[in-house]
């Protein structure tokens, strides 16, 4: 309603519709971005991808992380002024969006409980110093799975809105070749996480997200942890995801060492969050054109602590992995 949102807050279900052509503002404004990051806890790897358009670029990445070696191997891309014509979707339902360059391809889609990622790298150096990445991977989202999903608004400007889907826990399978090896990531033991986002941003931002997704005592498990975009008075995006249900947590805090690779410290305020996170890689990127600055570090590494379900149970994690970052903005 006149560019603002109508009822702001979270719920378990894409329950919001998102309209492009219903916001008031140009379209350098308007931020879209899938994101797929998947945990191999055998192989002890993470494989990120990113399909963005924001408006006056689209940004694509492809990035391995080798953590037994504490190494990152990234490749990037920018498609100039895009404007919204890159084919991301309205909704996170069936669809299918590619694009690719000589460095890089890149290829979503999804079909009922099936997501599909097909990316590739020919000359991307990888940590362990071979040369070239595939990874063909199928991510299953059962119907009974919930995920987070949150509408909010900035105070100091409502029509500014961050629409949010993150959905945990999605069992993995497929290959990855690195070189001329390949290796199979199996369901039981490698999960992704997607982070679908649409919005009309304010030009600054910073923000701390943290997610975990696999198998703990047998149970599937996720967290989704996150504050510092938008107001988050009508609602936060803090949720522990169990056995494919979401349990809902007040705010939480990042305690963050001036050396971003020491331990941090992750709390919430109703005392059911408190977990130390190790970094073991550092997948950061940098880039300050004078009015476009980003600045971000996400960090791949395990997590340790507990953390209280609904009902009472206190959940003990020991080395989960997962991924924590810091981020600034200003575009």
């Amino acid at each position: 309603m006149k560019g603002h949102i109508i009822e702001e807050g979270w719920a378990r279900r894409p329950i919001w519709r998102y309209k492009r052509d219903a916001i008031h503002s140009g379209a350098i404004r308007i931020k879209e971005w899938d994101y797929y990051a998947v945990m191999s806890h055998a192989h002890q790897c993470a494989i990120c991808a990113t399909f963005s358009d924001l408006g006056f670029a689209a940004l694509f990445a492809i990035a391995f992380i080798d953590m037994k070696r504490g190494k990152v191997a990234q490749v990037d891309a920018i498609k100039p002024l895009s404007m919204h014509k890159t084919g991301l979707p309205a909704d996170s339902g069936d669809h299918a969006i590619a694009w690719a360059n000589k460095d890089l391809r890149i290829a979503f889609s999804r079909k009922e409980e099936r997501r599909r990622m097909l990316i590739g790298a020919p000359d991307l150096r990888l940590p362990d110093g071979s040369v070239g990445f595939d990874a063909d991977l199928t991510l299953v989202q059962p119907p009974d799975l919930e995920s987070l999903n949150i509408a909010t608004s900035w105070k100091e400007k409502r029509s500014a809105f961050y629409l949010n889907e993150k959905v945990n826990c999605l069992a993995t399978s497929g290959t990855v070749t690195m070189g001329t090896t390949t290796i199979r990531l199996e369901p039981d033991e490698s999960f992704g996480v997607l982070d679908w986002g649409r919005g009309r941003w304010t030009w600054r931002n910073r923000w701390y997200w943290a997610s975990a997704s696999g198998m703990l005592d047998g149970v599937s498990f996720g967290l989704n942890l996150g504050y510092g975009f938008s107001d988050r008075t009508p609602a936060s995006e803090n949720a522990i995801i169990h056995d494919r249900k979401i349990h809902k947590l007040g705010e939480v805090a990042f305690t963050i060492p001036e050396q971003r690779t020491d331990a941090w410290k992750i709390s919430s305020e109703d005392g059911r969050v408190e977990l130390d996170f190790r970094p073991v890689a550092d997948r950061s990127s940098y880039m300050n054109f004078l009015l476009v600055k980003s600045d971000q570090h996400q960090l791949f590494g395990h997590f340790s602590g507990t953390v209280v379900l609904d009902d009472g149970t206190k959940l003990t994690l020991t080395d989960f992995p997962g991924f924590a970052e810091e981020v600034y903005n200003r575009y």
